[in-house]
């Protein structure tokens, strides 16, 4: 039997190495977004300061261990064996969690996770004690449940949403109203106090008050650190306010991008610190736990877990070793650029595309703000209200793909503010989400900035409100998964956990295998987009043709498929292309939202020569939308199990799909070659077969006159033919407007 329980204390580490991958490669990246937005530095300086940081914060976390151990629950209160069915059922909730979480696509958060979870399979199994005990649920859980503790740190994890958004808005308020837009203008006399009071936050709050944690700091330092607290930092901020002026005077240094490399390395500490916890801070207790029962020699179900009331200090190896597999993550981890993109574009100062639609709250949000606005408008002097728009004026230079985000004073009070409230928390053995810090500290610095402008707020709310609203379902679900699965563990004892294991590690290799699909799939969209509109030569013929023989290719391919599926009745079939041509739909679509800005880049157009390219895009707009028309009652026709189309039909689109077939080829050829002579050619034969589509449909009148088809047939079928004519007339107009792009382009040469 003792061997049964150090083989599920194994398991909880085997579980605790896939948390902490998983959970590294969607959370520790959020440090990384500031310096990478503001383009601080090249990408592997700042990794290699945020693995610095990595390393040397792991060592800070051991005090934040005894969440893990008694933060939630009370531990005397339970036996070993109900102990280690709590733990079993946190680490495996967590790992099925995190792979529903990634599946849907909803934002989670590591520290939340497993706060909940622990909180939800210590009620259960507390629970189950009293119901044991006294026959009902009306007293006794309180005994059980460290509810002081667990409300301050639920309390602390939510209130840090709110204290972060409204911190970072008015830091960044301020640092702006100093700065302005056009910052290297005031570095040479503000921008060393700017960076010595950063600088000196930051150091204080990380490396000193993160030293409570550390297990090699003497109290006698920490006494001292205490009582002179203001000295060390009146200290720290001359030694790197004069630092600063310095290295500005001989070199033009720029302090806030050393602020920003130096908050970097800190976020990447401070996450360390508080975050650690969250992945290994449950197996650490299993074995904590595992040790002191073996030593004891009484039966598990009878041995109280008053050991874990115990302050305890880690090996300084196993915090190290567990630093070292977040570095590993961190540097090979295929979803960084995932979750790097989607606060910086949250947060971006220019525009662009937006991830998310507009919503009735975002949208009565923003009506509220400007309503307001105008309000402030009327009371505020217009003298003041000019002074204020002065400092928030841009210098207007043409938007460039490959220009930061945002600039380095937003970028450096992004990593302070964060940086500052983790490590308070930290001190105070508080687990908030470093997401949630980091994520709405950016949020905040970007309204304040006003990134948000009228054209995007409506979108950027609504992501903000997504983001937050997945955290909120983190919690519900932790909670009442964990119970579930805590009950289910209790009651099916050995047989249930390795029922419960196996499910979990079932879900991993899915999720694994899942992503590395995913992944696929992504490169394959990158080599699709490169080849339209990447070109190291700055060739914009070459680009535009190519997009012209990619839509050529998708429509042929689309048409092809769900007119013979509709013939075949082959669902799958149809499934499958219905599928593509949303992703081709949403593709065609980015490309029209991002017109503004690709038109801009593309200063060597004319403007005849960008009519004619606004031209191509607009075409291949309205094909994609239409292959959505065919597609789309196609599938519904065969999913509802509908009448089959009687042969004739079959036989008439038999035929369409080869002639069209033909004409797309000739087009395709025709655009490989950049030869346009023979575009009348194919505008002949394109009328020809939109007269016979005519014919089609006159003939199927005749069949609805004599009641040979019923209704829903009528519907599909008509609308198949207009949709046919529409296809090829909007192909005609497409191929024209690339075969003047091509003599206008080639005019200009």
């Amino acid at each position: 039997m003792d061997n049964i329980y150090l083989i599920f204390v194994i398991i909880l580490f085997v579980l605790a190495v896939s948390d902490l991958i998983v959970g590294v490669s969607n959370d520790a990246v959020n440090f990384l977004n500031s310096a990478v937005g503001a383009k601080a530095a090249p990408i592997n300086i700042i990794m290699l300061v945020a693995s610095l940081g990595i390393l040397i914060g792991a060592t800070f976390s051991s005090g934040m261990m005894e969440v893990a151990r008694n933060g939630i629950f009370n531990p005397h209160m339970f036996s070993f064996a109900e102990i280690m069915v709590i733990f079993l059922a946190v680490m495996i909730t967590d790992v099925i969690l995190l792979d529903f979480f990634n599946n849907i696509g909803l934002p989670t958060s590591a520290t939340v996770s497993i706060v909940f979870e622990l909180l939800g399979a210590s009620v259960a199994i507390a629970l189950i004690k009293v119901n044991m005990d006294s026959g009902g649920f009306a007293h006794g859980i309180e005994e059980y449940i460290n509810s002081a503790k667990a409300l301050a740190i639920i309390g602390g994890i939510f209130l840090s949403v709110f204290i972060s958004f409204f911190v970072g808005a008015l830091v960044q308020y301020i640092a702006r109203i100093i700065f302005t837009f056009q910052y290297r203008k005031n570095l040479k006399w503000a921008g060393s106090i700017f960076g010595g009071i950063a600088i000196s936050a930051i150091i204080y709050f990380i490396i000193i008050k993160g030293m409570k944690g550390a297990t090699y700091v003497p109290n006698y330092v920490m006494d001292y650190v205490k009582t002179h607290s203001a000295l060390i930092l009146g200290v720290l901020f001359v030694f790197w306010t004069l630092v600063l002026q310095i290295l500005y005077i001989l070199f033009k240094t720029n302090a806030p991008r050393v602020v920003v490399l130096i908050g970097t390395f800190a976020l990447a500490l401070a996450f360390a610190g508080n975050d650690l916890v969250n992945f290994i801070g449950v197996p650490l207790a299993g074995l904590a736990s595992y040790q002191a029962w073996i030593i004891s020699g009484v039966e598990a179900s009878e041995y109280m877990m008053f050991v874990l009331n115990e302050p305890v200090q880690s090996g300084i190896y196993i915090l190290l070793g567990a630093g070292g597999v977040m570095v590993v993550t961190l540097w090979t981890s295929s979803k960084a650029k995932r979750v790097i993109a989607t606060t910086v574009d949250l947060s971006r100062q220019g525009e662009g595309s937006e991830r998310f639609s507009s919503t009735a709250l975002s949208r009565i949000m923003v009506r509220l703000s400007v309503n307001f606005n105008s309000i402030l408008s009327k009371v505020i002097p217009q003298k003041i209200r000019n002074g204020i728009e002065s400092r928030f004026q841009r210098p207007e230079t043409p938007e460039n793909p490959e220009s930061p985000s945002f600039d380095m004073i937003r970028a450096a009070v992004n990593l302070s503010v964060a940086s500052i409230l983790i490590a308070m928390a930290t001190s105070f053995k508080l687990p908030l989400s470093t997401t949630y810090v980091t994520f709405m500290v950016a949020m905040g610095t970007s309204l304040a900035d006003r990134a948000w402008g009228r054209d995007s707020a409506v979108y950027r709310i609504t992501g903000v409100f997504t983001v937050i609203s997945g955290w909120f379902v983190t919690a519900f679900m932790a909670f009442f998964a964990a119970f579930l699965v805590g009950v289910f563990l209790y009651y099916t004892s050995i047989v249930g956990i390795l029922i419960m294991i196996l499910i979990a590690g079932f879900l991993v290799i899915r999720t694994h295998t899942a992503h590395k699909n995913a992944m696929a799939l992504e490169k394959d969209d990158e080599v699709y987009e490169n080849q339209e509109f990447i070109d190291s030569k700055g060739d914009y013929l070459n680009r535009s043709n190519n997009a012209v023989k990619l839509a050529i290719i998708k429509t042929s391919k689309i048409y092809y498929i769900s007119l013979s599926g509709l013939i075949n009745e082959d669902r799958k079939q149809l499934k499958n292309i219905r599928n593509e041509v949303k992703e081709y739909n949403n593709h065609i679509k980015e490309l029209k939202n991002n017109l503004y800005q690709f038109m801009q880049k593309l200063n060597k157009l004319t403007p005849e020569t960008g009519h004619h390219y606004v031209q191509v895009l607009d075409y291949m707009r309205e094909m994609a939308r239409i292959l959505s028309f065919i597609v789309e009652p196609i599938y519904e026709h065969v999913s509802n199990n509908h009448k089959s189309l009687i042969d004739k039909q079959k036989e008439e689109l038999k035929i369409m799909i080869e002639l069209i077939s033909e004409i797309f080829n000739q087009v395709l050829h025709m655009v490989k070659e950049m030869k346009y002579e023979e575009v009348s050619l194919i505008i002949s034969d394109s009328e020809e077969l939109i007269k016979k589509i005519d014919e089609y449909r006159k003939l199927h009148i005749k069949r609805i006159k004599k009641g040979e088809i019923n209704t829903r047939n009528s519907i599909l079928y008509l609308g198949i033919l207009q949709e046919s004519k529409s296809l090829l007339m909007f192909m005609i107009n497409l191929i024209k407007a690339q075969r003047n792009f091509v003599i206008f382009k080639k005019e200009e040469k």
